[in-house]
This record gives C-alpha cells, structure tokens and sequence, in this order.
C-alpha cells in the first residue's frame, strides 16, 4: 500500500476548488487529467455527496465523494479495477491570510491485483512527481477558469 502526500497552492479560493472537484460535467479532463470523459458515469449526486466511476489510461475506479466540509473533501474507492482495500483520495482545502488556498492531498493505493500492487508501488516511489505535477496542473486550470467566468461577468 502506498500512501502518498501532495500539496499546492493556488490563488483560486477553496469554494472554487471545491466546485472544480465536485463538477462532474462534460470538460472535467481539462481539470483532472486522470479523468478522461469517456469513464466518467454518475452513479449518484446529492447535496455533498456523490457516486462517482472515473478513470483513464485502463484503469477506473468508483469513487464515494462527501465534501459535507466544505474544505474537505473525501473520495473512498468502492470498486475499481485495480484498486481495493483504503484506497482513496483525500483534499484538504485551506484559505490563507494571503488571499491563497493551500491544497493537501492524500492518495492512498492499495492494489488489489499484481497490476494495482505494482502501480501502487511505482506511484509510491517514481510517481509521486507525475502526480505532483497533475495537482500544479489542476491549480492552474482552476485558477484559468476561475479567471474566465471573471472576465465574462465584466
């Protein structure tokens, strides 16, 4: 089991990450990379909590959101796969002084199978830099479109 820690900063306030994380619409692959469209399937949604199969690259997995914090939010896998056991992602979301919010994830994989023991292992050693990255990449494109629904209520 790899359990792996990342952390950003963005200008974006933690309500514009929360509503990145928790939109389940057509487009969520430019947030998240990992989240290529053609797996995303709402099982089910309701207020701070939703029922969530995404994935990309042959590898998804279903996910149990509650974000009834509004500056946390909770993904539990339910099935996947490749993953099984505590696998899971957790966002803390915390405003800052400076008008920033930082982001603190943990990313919990279990394989359940070889293909998940390995992956784990990987992301838990070589990997934690690629996901690092698509976290910086996330920032970004929340920042970007937090930007672009300024610039059209002007």
């Amino acid at each position: 089991m790899s359990t792996i820690h990342l952390h950003a900063t963005t200008s974006a306030s933690p309500e514009q990450v929360l509503a990145a994380l928790t939109d389940f619409g057509p487009g969520r692959s430019t947030l998240f990379p990992n989240s290529a469209d053609d797996y995303l399937q709402v099982h089910e949604q309701g207020p701070g909590r939703a029922d969530v199969t995404e994935g990309s690259g042959g590898v998804w997995e279903r996910l149990s959101y509650d974000w009834s914090d509004p500056h946390r939010v909770v993904m539990t896998t339910t099935d996947s796969n490749i993953w099984g056991g505590r696998s899971g992602h957790t966002y803390t979301l915390t405003p800052e002084d400076d008008e920033t919010t930082t982001i603190d994830v943990v990313v919990v994989r279990e394989g359940k199978n070889l293909r998940g023991r390995l992956i784990g292992f990987l992301l838990g050693t070589a990997g934690k830099g690629v996901l690092t990255r698509a976290l910086s990449a996330t920032a970004e494109a929340v920042e970007a479109r937090h930007e672009l629904t300024r610039r059209d209520d002007v």
